[in-house]
């Protein structure tokens, strides 16, 4: 009988998708890892992803695996900090397709927790008013609905609020041609006022 060699046996590892993880427990260390514990993040970069719809979760993570969103390097926050920096592009696609839809419906299982972070009352009330005039009809309840299929806003941390509407303004995300045409009308202004209102729901 013919020796069969790991390198024949390679391609079709690659094809069949053999993840990096042993286990979606496994997994779930490298996700909390920056997302923090049951994926409620501490940091103001870091997005929570407690609560997101599992539909809405994978879709990112097939996005990511296929390199189709901006991907930085990110430090771990915590558990075992000495690891090298990541990335989403470098998590995902490692990740095989039938544990991506196993993590998506776990974190999307977990109670959303609203970041606690200081806000321009100000601005968020003018925020409010260009939510309800432009963004209510597919982020319904200011933002918060997971059942929208359109993420979680409301109870977002700043700072990754800033960076993902500058990536959406940057088209370097891939949405909706309506959504785009309401960011591109957006003023600077109005942009911090949107992310000033959603932080303020807490």
């Amino acid at each position: 009988m013919k020796k069969i060699t790991l390198a024949l046996l390679l391609p079709v590892f690659l094809a069949v998708g053999v993840s990096a993880y042993a286990n979606v427990e496994e997994l779930k260390v490298t996700c909390n890892g920056c997302h923090g514990d049951n994926g409620v993040s501490s940091w103001s970069d870091m997005p929570t992803i407690a609560g997101i719809d599992a539909f809405v979760h994978s879709e990112a993570l097939y996005m990511y695996k296929d390199n189709a969103r901006p991907c930085a390097d990110s430090e771990f926050r915590q558990g075992d900090t000495s690891r090298a920096a990541s990335n989403m592009c470098k998590v995902a696609g490692g990740i095989a397709d039938e544990d991506i839809e196993a993590i998506s419906a776990y974190y999307a299982a977990q109670p959303f927790v609203a970041a606690k972070q200081a806000f321009d009352a100000e601005l968020a009330a003018a925020g409010k008013a260009i939510h309800d005039r432009d963004c209510e009809v597919c982020h319904s309840a200011g933002g918060s609905d997971a059942e929208d299929e359109a993420s979680i806003l409301a109870g977002q941390w700043i700072g990754y609020l800033r960076h993902s509407f500058a990536e959406y303004r940057a088209g370097e995300r891939e949405q909706p041609p309506t959504m785009q045409q309401k960011i591109d009308a957006l003023s600077d202004a109005e942009v911090e006022s949107l992310v000033q209102y959603y932080a303020s729901q807490q």
